[in-house]
């Protein structure tokens, strides 16, 4: 069977970084390439990361295009206290030797899509900016797409940047809006599932028992991003929203959905980037997606730990 094609709108940031490895760990999918955008840290940092990270994982020949450096209306909002100043934690990694494609980040999206229509699974893993711009430039990546999944947003839950918002959708509200009202197939991945997805110190023990330069990247990279959950949420590990969005395109009996009409609140204020879904069909507007509110979040993790592990292995060895 073939692998499912995807391409990847990303963010790096810790646990983009560990979504893109556990694609690269995963047989089941392929990476066509990867957008960059602002968000977890400033894209020129986010380019440099993924094309580090590829270069860790020896897989450099995965092209990466540079994307937006803003959202579309708000003013820039960054996260050094969540990913450190350099977006990967206490983690360091060499300055990547390969460089990124000369396409922006917006025809690169479109062209992927257009180039195979019906089989490119987008994951979006960081604000939509990119693609809420592709998808007003080139509004036939709609029909295109096989199918987009978003980790964003917060429905039941809590935000995690302000009470009401999730990052990614917090960050570029505008673009969520553009995005969610697209019609394109979507499955939103929201903090309801991913938050109860902690990766804890013992799962990190676990990978550095293997000698290799990937578990040192792991227990560096998240080390830094437990510090944060400890000091902000009190949670005893660290929450590694973004692979588990990305395990969904292979797996996606990890989690529960339902379909319902989900909105974003562009309207300023207190609910600024509030994702809300409407339970009760009191809009009467038709589901617009499919959004995770249920998760098996240990299957999750231990899968994780284990395609880590093999990861390690294959590239460097016992």
């Amino acid at each position: 069977m073939n692998p499912k094609r995807i391409l990847f709108d990303t963010d790096p940031g810790i646990d983009d970084a560990l979504a893109i490895l556990l694609a690269l760990a995963s047989p089941e999918i392929k990476i066509e390439g990867i957008s960059v955008v602002h968000g977890n840290c400033s894209v020129d940092q986010a380019l440099t990361n993924t094309l580090s990270v590829l270069e860790l994982a020896k897989a450099a020949q995965i092209p990466v295009s540079r994307g937006f450096e803003l959202p579309l209306v708000q003013p820039s909002l960054l996260a050094p206290e969540t990913h450190g100043d350099n977006g990967l934690g206490y983690a360091q990694l060499p300055a990547p030797q390969t460089r990124p494609v000369h396409q922006h980040g917006v025809e690169f999206l479109i062209e992927k899509i257009m180039s195979a229509p019906g089989e490119i699974t987008l994951v979006c893993i960081g604000p939509l900016t990119n693609l809420a711009v592709a998808i007003r430039k080139e509004p036939r990546i709609v029909q295109a797409v096989r199918d987009v999944i978003i980790m964003g947003g917060a429905i039941r839950h809590e935000g995690n940047t302000t009470p009401q918002a999730e990052f990614n959708v917090y960050v570029d509200p505008h673009a969520a809006h553009v995005v969610f009202h697209s019609g394109m197939p979507m499955t939103l991945v929201p903090l309801d599932v991913t938050y109860q997805c902690a990766l804890t110190g013992q799962d990190v023990a676990r990978l550095q028992k293997i000698k290799s330069p990937i578990p040192t990247f792991i227990a560096d990279s998240t080390r830094f991003y437990m510090e944060f959950h400890d000091e902000y949420q009190k949670i005893d590990g660290c929450i590694i929203n973004d692979p588990l969005a990305l395990a969904l395109t292979f797996a996606p009996e990890l989690c529960d959905y339902e379909e319902h009409f989900i909105d974003v609140d562009i309207s300023g204020g207190v609910s600024m980037g509030n994702t809300f879904a409407d339970f009760y069909k009191m809009t009467k507007k038709p589901a617009n997606m499919k959004v995770a509110l249920g998760v098996r979040a240990r299957d999750f993790i231990e899968l994780f730990l284990e395609r880590m592990e093999k990861l390690s292995l294959s590239l460097f060895g016992a």
